[in-house]
């Protein structure tokens, strides 16, 4: 399987080397450019890459999730906690949030939806920052 694998690597290296040298010139017009078969061709390598990589991601992570008791446990807590503060932050966010020039090219439950991430993201580098402070904290005062 290794060997299969390493020359189905190799070969999509190889095309994907020829596309780069059929790719259009600097100076062509972006939508020439965007239209042209070696670009698409490059896209549609890299998206089968991308869905193999997730496709055996999730594979083997939910095999290491499943085989063990304790880690499907922990991995529960750590699913439904992500969505408590998703829930947290989605009812903390406000959808005027931004200056009327901006909410013409919007609309209120996209503005809610970006304050939410910007929630999430802001609540969780703090719980992050917590844990590593907590972490050294109890580092210093075991020894």
């Amino acid at each position: 399987m290794h060997k299969i694998v390493k020359i189905g690597l190799v070969v999509l290296g190889l095309i994907g080397a020829v596309l780069w040298f059929m790719l259009p010139d600097s100076d062509m017009p972006a939508n020439e450019a965007a239209a042209s078969g070696a670009m698409n061709a490059m896209f549609w390598i890299t998206y089968l890459l991308l869905g193999i990589a997730v496709v055996a991601s999730l594979i083997f992570a939910l095999k290491g999730i499943f085989s063990n008791p304790a880690g499907l446990k922990r991995t529960l807590f750590g699913v439904g906690g992500l969505a408590v503060v998703v829930i947290i932050s989605y009812v903390l966010s406000n959808g005027t949030d931004v200056s009327d020039e901006y909410m013409a090219m919007s609309n209120e439950s996209t503005v809610k939806r970006i304050g939410m991430g910007l929630n999430v993201f802001f609540i969780l580098t703090i719980i992050a920052v917590g844990a590593m402070l907590w972490g050294g904290f109890r580092k210093m005062t075991s020894k």
